[in-house]
């Protein structure tokens, strides 16, 4: 009678809860860090997994978790190492760049546009449209006229209408 061999998912199940801890514990030690060791153990077992062939004839469990873990751990750190060269380079620009603006006037331009956004939604399709049209794509009066089937003077009481709103919710910009 033949020896059933265990399904994927059992063989997967097994793995799993036999050695899990081992490595997780062996990760904290590397890492120091215990979400990081988390993380890493568990794409060790995804990779593991997508790769079904390494379940079948599995001999030591252990020195496979550890290398494929070491693996993850290198492909990790080239990716810290490239992520701060990005965000030093970014920053050195940022700074070398006359006029840059601060992370306070981002932010106040940020919290600007958004009280715009909002006295737009409150304003008709047209006068929105006329808005966006006029001051964000430069278009004419004339033009913005044609594009909504509106006479020039209706595209001006609605660039008129979507500036209070702007200006009502936006009392800075008043001044």
């Amino acid at each position: 009678m033949p020896i059933a061999q265990p399904s994927l998912q059992q063989q997967v199940q097994s793995l799993y809860s036999e050695h899990h801890g081992w490595l997780l514990g062996w990760l904290r030690k590397k890492l120091s860090c215990p979400h990081g060791a988390a993380d890493v153990a568990q794409d060790t077992f995804v990779r593991i997994i997508a790769s079904r062939d390494a379940l079948f004839g599995m001999r030591e469990p252990r020195a496979y978790l550890s290398t494929t873990a070491k693996r993850l751990l290198l492909d990790r750190a080239r990716r810290q190492i490239l992520e701060r060269s990005y965000l030093a380079e970014l920053a050195l620009l940022a700074d070398s760049l006359p006029g840059a603006p601060s992370p306070d006037e981002i932010l106040m331009a940020v919290q600007a546009l958004g009280q715009i956004a909002t006295a737009l939604d409150g304003l008709s399709s047209k006068a929105r449209e006329a808005f966006l049209l006029h001051y964000l794509e430069e278009q004419s009066q004339a033009t913005v006229a044609a594009q909504l089937n509106v006479s020039t003077r209706m595209v001006q009481k609605y660039l008129v209408q979507a500036l209070l709103a702007c200006r009502h919710a936006c009392p800075a910009m008043a001044a």
